[in-house]
């Protein structure tokens, strides 16, 4: 499969995620799928598995509606893609895959992702999604960053514009 049949494939799977078709989402997969929200352990295994978890937690419900994404890197071998992304927006839904049992904040949120997609058979096979929780969890005032080595929205605007200062640390 093409560096670029791997993009479109992808490209394919996520248009279907976000208009909310099982049925597309699911013909873009493999035989024996799995996905895993790794910070929150959210996802699924098998064909079933994963169509239940699409289905009742993630297509078409995947981001609230102010949703941005913007990518920032894409690298692709012959086995997988790795997507860099940083996705903004409103919490004003129920994101079980990011916030699982959390009940909307309205806070805005800022945060970037590493999507790492495996192909078989010109399809999908698995994700891997990736992100960092404590910067989520900072932002809607869950967690108190104070004397923690974690940051907020900042973290992902310094992977949108890797020239904005650094963390300082006492010496």
């Amino acid at each position: 499969m093409t560096t670029n049949r791997k993009i479109e494939a992808f490209q394919r799977h996520v248009a279907a995620e976000l208009a909310g078709d099982l049925e597309t989402t699911m013909a873009t997969m493999s035989d024996e799928p799995h996905l895993n929200s790794v910070p929150t352990m959210a996802g699924g295994v098998g064909r079933e598995g994963v169509r239940q978890f699409y289905a009742n937690h993630l297509v078409g419900k995947f981001f609230p509606p102010d949703m941005v994404m913007r990518d920032v890197s894409t690298t692709v071998d012959e086995h997988q893609l790795v997507l860099e992304q940083v996705v903004s927006f409103t919490h004003t839904t129920t994101i079980d895959w990011l916030l699982p049992g959390l009940a909307p904040t309205g806070k805005p949120v800022e945060v970037a992702l590493v999507v790492i997609v495996g192909f078989k058979d010109d399809k999908v096979s698995h994700e891997h999604i990736y992100w960092d929780q404590a910067s989520v969890l900072v932002q809607l005032g869950l967690l108190d960053p104070t004397g923690l080595p974690v940051g907020g929205a900042e973290v992902a605007r310094r992977v949108l514009d890797p020239k904005l200062p650094p963390r300082v640390f006492a010496d």
